[in-house]
């Protein structure tokens, strides 16, 4: 093989050379842009140490499905072995496009990321649904419940499932159904000749382009049984924020969204400068889903592990229960995620609080912490921070 010029001395190419002057060069054959885009990977944290799996993976990286009418992509835990709570995806559809009526084994979180959808759904005591869902709009299904998903201008949505090994691509729909139940017996379950089901599909639809449908009053159909009792709908950019200094963060589960048993879930803004704060979940993993802006993310797993991550919109991120971690936000424009739980409540324990409302004799002498840090604690808990001149 020829040998190929290299440039040692381009200063846009990040070698694995810390400040204090361990590493050497990488000459060899490498992926620059992957590079750039994880300078924390390239030059780890000096604090970094031990083995931490995987815990980022980007839906750039994952295989598109597509169809007329849309496309989808998924990340689990076949492409991220750790999220074995939670699995992802990230679906759009056309103005009329469809997803096809379905229903899943899991339960189903959602979030719209732009443009207008409409969903139905229909419950096991015949009360059904029907909405509009807008940039910002949340939906939940539980597991079993069939829905549809219509776009009303070109969308696009993040869905999340209680399961990690879910798959979008092997989901329970009603095209596959009847395409493999046989024409007498769809005759003598509907009343009608078998020759009405000759036009049905013969094979699983998942995605098709139909038409935008007209206002909810005009498609709605009323049930003998009413409305469901709990909506599956919520609009969280509609909440009232936690505000603090470097952002704000807005908390959804089932104590404000009644129907959403099996996910809990907050929307973090953090300001080019401010980091979400040290803190753990102590009651489920937590799957995280990058919207906008860049960050990094350390966790820490006990034993003297920890990890340096950096993410950027549109990756997937993954903490194991009780892992302490951060996320600082490492760019020059604001970065939002979301963060997801299997869990029917949102929980956070604030490293900050707890050294707050422990005796300060006990911090000092266990950590050998002077007057300056012991002063600083906080007795309420601030999500996001940022400090002057820090």
């Amino acid at each position: 093989m020829e040998k190929q010029p290299i440039n040692h001395e381009d200063r846009n190419v990040p070698q694995p050379i810390r400040s204090d002057g361990a590493g050497a060069i990488d000459a060899g054959p490498r992926n620059v842009m992957r590079d750039i885009q994880n300078p924390n990977i390239v030059v780890p944290p000096v604090t970094d140490e031990g083995m931490i799996p995987n815990l980022r993976f980007s839906f750039s990286d994952a295989p598109m499905k597509l169809n007329h009418g849309g496309w989808s992509r998924e990340i689990t835990v076949r492409q991220l072995p750790i999220s074995t709570a939670i699995a992802g995806v990230n679906m759009s559809l056309t103005a009329g496009g469809v997803r096809e009526l379905h229903w899943h084994k899991q339960a189903e979180w959602a979030y719209m990321l732009l443009g207008r959808a409409r969903i139905t759904a229909v419950d096991q005591e015949g009360r059904n649904f029907i909405a509009d869902i807008g940039p910002g709009d949340l939906w939940y299904f539980p597991a079993g419940v069939p829905h549809s998903i219509q776009g009303l201008e070109h969308c696009e949505f993040l869905l999340v499932f209680d399961d990690g090994n879910f798959s979008e691509f092997s989901t329970l729909t009603i095209s596959d159904w009847l395409a493999h139940t046989p024409k007498d017996v769809l005759s003598a379950n509907f009343g009608v000749p078998e020759n009405a089901f000759h036009s049905l599909p013969s094979e699983q639809v998942y995605i098709y382009q139909g038409n935008v449908p007209g206002s909810v009053a005009s498609e709605d159909v009323q049930s003998p049984y009413g409305k469901v009792p709990l909506t599956f709908k919520y609009e969280l950019l509609n909440q009232t924020p936690i505000q603090t200094p470097g952002g704000s963060v807005r908390i959804v589960d089932s104590s404000n969204f009644p129907i959403s048993k099996n996910i809990a879930a907050a929307l973090v803004q953090i300001e080019p400068g401010a980091m979400r704060e040290l803190h753990w979940h102590p009651n489920s993993d937590e799957w995280q889903y990058y919207l906008t802006g860049q960050g990094r993310m350390t966790v820490f797993t006990g034993n003297g592990t920890a990890r340096t991550f950096d993410y950027r919109a549109g990756d997937v991120g993954y903490v194991p229960s009780n892992a302490g971690h951060y996320i600082q936000n490492t760019g020059t424009e604001t970065l939002w995620f979301l963060e997801m739980f299997k869990s029917d409540r949102y929980e956070d324990v604030s490293l900050n609080q707890w050294m707050a409302l422990t005796p300060k004799e006990l911090v000092q002498s266990n950590l050998n912490a002077g007057t300056v840090m012991l002063d600083s604690l906080r007795k309420k808990k601030v999500p996001v921070v940022k400090y002057p001149g820090t």
